[in-house]
């Protein structure tokens, strides 16, 4: 470990990229606990004392690494940048000129990322006036919702998540790792030590359950480790120019295709109820839809059929995202054109027959994996004296956790190769 460490301490460039990333996220952290300007002061301390207002918005904000416990103007977190990626990306597969400049390589690459900044704005707006709005129908009035005095509350939100998304895309440039990932991960890793705290000072009667709990996290962890490293090579000989028997290679199929996009989507989708219900809880003649919204389908103390449509979706839009970025035809082309081919199976459409039902098979255990982990604290909550305020991490936030500690350590060590190889030279 020391070892690893000064290896670290030895590459400048290394040394500097920890540093600046460091130091960002620390900015990060400090604008988290600045609140929205106008704020009332006594309806803020009734807001945090009571958290009845976050509701269904709370666990997106959660997910995606907001402060909306302290009504920070970062409230909204990322969520306006990640639907914007999302959106973009596809948007690539149903426009033909998005597509072509999607293969235009790095030129390509950065004019999308262009497209998602334009986009992420709007969204920030929109969506900023959604949470204030959501929140000021919790019970608690924390800012002037009338028009036009609403305009600088949001104003705030929205130039708070702009920010965010600066900072990630500055942390990707002159830090190492995901600027974006690295702050959602921050977000998620920050609210662990006030949530143990609370646990010993005031949790009398929850500390059987939060001991169980803390010990199936960490079994989730090590299967997600697993789980995020599994894939299925699939054979492929090259044709040698030569004699002989032609060059060896395989093509890996992750397990988890489609990494943390399912959740979000199956998040977005599953919370879209309660946010309506807390819409439409004035209407007398919708009171029966929303007193059913209420027992069944919410967030907060998720039922049985909650957890079922929520195991439901996130497995439904891993076969969806999946069939929208992995092409098997272009795969089996791109194998043909190289000289390349399965063992036992002809190129072309059999190729691409073969790609499809082994990604299909990988869909289903990866989803239904993914679906796992995600009810898994759910099932706490509800059978349990913990409540959603009293877990330790979600399961949406080990995936991303464990996603993002990999990758990071992944580029550690490459930039550790690249700094020991320039010393050989």
């Amino acid at each position: 470990m020391f070892r690893y460490l000064r290896q670290l301490w030895q590459s400048p460039d290394l040394r500097r990229q920890i540093f600046t990333t460091l130091w960002l996220l620390l900015m990060y952290r400090i604008v988290a606990h600045i609140t929205v300007p106008g704020t009332d002061p006594f309806a803020l301390q009734q807001f945090l004392d009571s958290r009845s207002g976050v509701g269904a918005v709370g666990v997106f904000a959660a997910l995606t690494g907001g402060a909306i416990d302290n009504f920070s103007v970062v409230m909204l977190g990322l969520s306006p940048y990640i639907n914007a990626s999302i959106i973009v990306q596809l948007c690539t597969v149903i426009f033909p000129k998005l597509e072509a400049i999607s293969k235009e390589g790095a030129q390509g690459q950065q004019q999308l990322n262009r497209y998602t900044r334009y986009l992420a704005v709007p969204l920030a707006i929109v969506q900023s006036y959604g949470f204030l709005i959501l929140l000021g129908r919790g019970g608690v009035q924390l800012v002037d919702l009338s028009f036009p005095g609403v305009l600088a509350p949001m104003l705030f939100v929205a130039t708070g998540s702009m920010f965010l998304m600066w900072l990630g895309e500055l942390i990707t440039e002159k830090g190492i790792g995901n600027g974006i990932s690295l702050i959602i991960f921050t977000g998620i890793v920050s609210g662990i030590p006030s949530v143990v705290s609370s646990m010993f000072l005031a949790g009398e009667g929850k500390i059987a359950a939060f001991y169980l709990f803390g010990i199936v996290s960490l079994a989730m962890l090590i299967a997600v480790v697993l789980f995020t490293d599994a894939h299925r090579l699939i054979p492929i000989t090259y044709a040698s120019q030569g004699a002989g028997r032609g060059v060896q290679g395989s093509l890996p199929i992750r397990l988890n295709q489609a990494g943390m996009i399912p959740i979000i989507f199956a998040i977005s989708l599953i919370t879209m109820p309660a946010i309506v219900a807390q819409f439409l809880s004035t209407a007398e003649r919708l009171r029966p839809v929303v007193s059913f919204i209420n027992v069944y389908i919410n967030p907060q103390s998720p039922s049985i059929l909650y957890m079922l449509i929520y195991f439901l979706l996130v497995v439904g839009f891993t076969y969806f995202y999946v069939s929208v970025t992995f092409k098997p035809d272009d795969i089996a082309e791109t194998i043909q054109k190289r000289g390349g081919f399965i063992p036992g199976v002809r190129p072309g459409k059999a190729t691409a027959a073969l790609l499809t039902k082994v990604s299909s098979r990988m869909n289903l255990w990866g989803g239904s994996f993914l679906g796992i982990v995600a009810i898994v604290p759910l099932i706490f909550t509800r059978y349990s004296a913990l409540s959603s305020q009293d877990l330790i991490i979600s399961g949406s936030g080990l995936i991303i956790i464990v996603g993002v500690v990999m990758e990071l350590i992944r580029q550690i060590n490459a930039q550790l190769l690249a700094h020991d190889y320039e010393k050989l030279v």
